[in-house]
């Protein structure tokens, strides 16, 4: 393992300390804890306060959104480990302005159950909250068990909205529903060219031939639909692309498109996907209305890339516009 680290153990806490005191303008710790991450400038009175949580080790998802126009609290556990229920109902208690809290994270099995003892415990306190699972992985889970999908890249569309959705005002019952809306519309499809390490591991999470690719890798190198010979990227995109249209059964309309990097992809090995990938929506009969092109959602140093599409109307499009402010946001 060759990693810049220092205490294996300890590596998740000294990269949110490093955060927060790189960017303050943006972060800061919620009162008495080291895993809890809120925006510098909140709890925001009278706004619908939006939090995630997850394991470390997908920078910038999830802390790196935390900001106006995002999310308003995020719990960390260590590197593909969920927080803890207290974590998690701390985050819940940092982002509470009055309005309720939007509880916004992905479909994994640890987070769920953690974020509802969390739920159960601030609701206890007077705290109203709901629940949005993102679950946009196609590879995960047939389209008919849609609900047994894994959380991946769909988050970020998703926390947008969301963040922008609360910022204009609308009540918890208003910002829930469109951001189930961006949740139910996303779709993700990954594939992963190399592992990557856990620091507490200290040994890669899988292994691949250098000659290989693995289709629908998870992001904590879970496996895939199939492995086969890494091919030109056309065919990754296509790989990509063909489960995409197949699950969404769209002949027209605009979409939003997020090319992603899992941590080790350049960006411009992701502009030459892109290319093909605009190609084949076109050529589907859809229409690019928004599109982000880099690294949103990663898995450590895993080479590997995943891509998004989200079908959007006025509505969604006009909150994935919207203001947004945080360390990670530039497009």
């Amino acid at each position: 393992m060759k990693k810049i680290l220092n205490d294996p153990f300890n590596y998740a806490e000294e990269a949110l300390r490093g955060l927060v005191r790189a960017y303050p303008q943006f972060y800061k710790f919620a009162e008495g804890a080291t895993r809890v991450i809120q925006r510098s400038d909140g709890p925001i009175r009278g706004k619908v306060g939006i939090v995630s949580g997850g394991g470390s080790g997908h920078l910038p998802i999830f802390t790196g959104y935390v900001g106006p126009g995002f999310l308003d609290a995020v719990a960390n556990g260590d590197v593909f480990a969920s927080p803890s229920a207290e974590e998690m109902a701390t985050a819940m208690r940092a982002a509470n302005g009055g309005a309720g809290v939007l509880r916004l994270y992905g479909n994994y099995g640890g987070d769920v159950m953690n974020f509802d003892m969390a739920g159960d415990l601030v609701e206890m306190e007077g705290i109203e909250s709901a629940t949005v699972l993102l679950a946009d992985d196609v590879a995960s889970a047939p389209l008919e068990v849609r609900e047994k999908r894994r959380g991946v890249a769909g988050m970020v569309f998703a926390f947008k909205v969301a963040g922008a959705a609360a910022d204009a005002g609308l009540d918890l019952k208003g910002v829930t529903a469109i951001a189930q809306r961006a949740a139910d519309a996303c779709r993700t499809m990954g594939v992963a060219l190399s592992p990557c390490t856990v620091p507490q591991a200290g040994k890669p999470t899988f292994s691949i031939g250098d000659d290989e690719m693995e289709i629908g890798m998870g992001i904590h190198g879970e496996p895939g639909v199939r492995r086969g010979k890494l091919g030109p990227a056309n065919e990754i995109a296509d790989a990509m692309v063909d489960p995409i249209l197949n699950d969404l059964s769209l002949s027209s309309g605009r979409v939003a498109v997020l090319v992603n990097s899992l941590g080790a992809t350049p960006a411009e090995e992701l502009f030459i996907l892109f290319n093909r990938i605009a190609d084949r929506l076109e050529h589907a009969g859809l229409s690019i209305a928004y599109s982000l092109v880099g690294r949103y959602a990663t898995s450590m140093e895993m080479a590997g890339t995943s891509l998004t599409v989200m079908p959007v109307d006025d509505e969604l499009l006009g909150y994935l516009q919207a203001p947004a402010s945080c360390a990670f946001w530039k497009v």
